[in-house]
């Protein structure tokens, strides 16, 4: 391989719609940092559990597929890529969309009453 060294971690962050709650994780899937906004608490730890669950997956994803990148770009062979799991742009994409279907966070400042 050539080029500049590849750097041993990849982070990526990810925030909710709200830009409430924000977790960046690694490419491993480990979150290294979450903050989130007090009111976040109205709605439950459950529900923010899951918000952060879904964030920790959607930042690993987002950092798995610069790493792919950053490999590739330092000259590892695409089939190599490809054993590694790491994911290209565009299924890093498809997935994205996937993930942010099962965005829990509210859709609107109105609520029932």
């Amino acid at each position: 391989m050539t080029g500049d060294p590849v750097p041993k971690v990849t982070v990526a962050s990810s925030a909710n719609r709200a830009g409430t709650v924000i977790v960046r994780a690694t490419d491993q899937g480990l979150p290294v940092e979450i903050s989130f906004e007090r009111g976040e608490y109205r709605y439950g730890a459950q529900a923010l559990a899951a918000e952060i669950l879904r964030l920790t997956r959607r930042s690993a994803l987002v950092a798995k597929s610069r790493r792919r990148e950053q490999l590739a770009e330092a000259g590892m062979p695409q089939d190599l890529l490809d054993k590694l799991g790491l994911p290209t742009r565009r299924s890093a994409v498809q997935e994205l969309d996937r993930l942010d279907d099962a965005d829990t966070g509210p859709t609107s400042w109105t609520r029932n009453v």
